[in-house]
């Protein structure tokens, strides 16, 4: 995930949207990573994604929020005035279990958490519109598990764990059983 600096607002109109979505397809065709969901706020965006292989995260993050900032300054004849967002892209590995469906119905249900729509899939801006759509202009991957038959209800209820997923974005922790977050943490050293 990455925010605008100040929390200020980065996507205020439909186009800024859809600027944002073609970059995220644009940059995907130039370093091809596996995008599984995603969701565009009006001062942030969440994508729930892996690399191919070490480094490519990074390469795809950077190229992304580099040519979107330049867009973006130009769009508002800014250029030259300071950074976009805040700092380096938050990142976290996550189990591909259960703990990745968590991940998944955190990034899908965030503009409903925050009042934005009444149900998650009314908005526009995300990977779950487009799949309830069948329609999408982002390619993305197919999931490491399954999607559960009630994934659209399970995105609309309740979040339990809402802090758990939370701190690993602020920490920049792994997600997943305490043994596999062990290990996780074992291998980043």
């Amino acid at each position: 995930m990455n925010r605008a600096v100040w929390r200020s607002q980065l996507f205020g109109q439909d186009g800024d949207y859809r600027l944002f979505r073609s970059l995220l397809a644009e940059t995907l065709e130039r370093t091809p990573i596996k995008l599984f969901a995603y969701c565009i706020m009006p001062n942030h965006f969440h994508l729930v994604c892996a690399g191919n292989h070490d480094g490519q995260l990074s390469d795809y993050m950077r190229l992304l929020t580099l040519v979107h900032s330049k867009k973006w300054h130009a769009a508002r004849g800014t250029t030259g005035t300071g950074s976009v967002y805040q700092g380096r892209f938050r990142a976290f590995p996550v189990q591909s279990d259960a703990h990745f469906l968590t991940v998944c119905r955190y990034v899908e249900r965030n503009a409903l958490r925050a009042g934005l729509v009444p149900r998650a899939e009314d908005w526009p801006w995300g990977s779950l519109s487009d799949r309830c759509r069948n329609f999408t202009d982002i390619p993305l991957s197919g999931w490491p598990i399954l999607q559960p038959a009630d994934w659209l209800s399970m995105v609309n209820g309740s979040e339990p764990e809402l802090h758990e997923v939370r701190a690993a974005i602020l920490r920049n922790r792994p997600f997943g059983s305490p043994a596999w977050i062990e290990r996780s943490e074992r291998l980043r050293e």
